[in-house]
């Protein structure tokens, strides 16, 4: 199955730009809003991923989220929980079930990258799952995936 490009935007976080410092751990460390341009009719859910590309610690995860109900926005500032109402779940990233923004050391500045997949089903993942554990459910499930990356620091 072909990976179709999957086109979005966050009001205030441009692709190649900086993250706003409410979206940041220096500020409020609010989860940005995310509006899906071209989604899928076959979408059932969403997937989101926030890597620091400049971590010694190769694709360092600062937020996973997935089993977000499909819809055409994810609202900013979501909820510090392992389950949402909604029925997503926020696994472990950064030690936390949480979206934690970036927070490069004061002397540096780091490269992130956001990433919103769109999926074909719900994965029967435990809250406790990382990364790499959603990649591999999410195998063979993934309609589209879109990236966006911007700095900080």
């Amino acid at each position: 199955m072909e990976i179709e490009i999957l086109r979005f935007h966050c009001p205030g976080l441009s692709d190649g730009g900086f993250f706003p410092r409410d979206n940041t751990g220096r500020g409020k460390d609010l989860s940005p809003e995310i509006v899906l341009e071209n989604l899928s009719p076959r979408a059932r859910t969403l997937a989101v991923t926030l890597e620091d590309l400049s971590h010694p610690l190769k694709g360092f995860t600062h937020w996973i989220m997935w089993n977000f109900p499909a819809r055409e926005v994810i609202p900013g500032g979501l909820p510090k929980y392992e389950r949402l109402e909604c029925g997503a779940a926020q696994g472990m990233a950064y030690g936390i079930h949480r979206y934690a923004g970036p927070k490069p050391p004061p002397w540096s500045r780091h490269r992130y990258r956001l990433t919103v997949y769109t999926l074909d089903c719900v994965l029967g993942l435990s809250s406790n799952a990382r990364k790499k554990h959603f990649l591999k459910a999410a195998e063979g499930h993934i309609l589209q995936k879109g990236c966006l990356t911007a700095e900080y620091g």
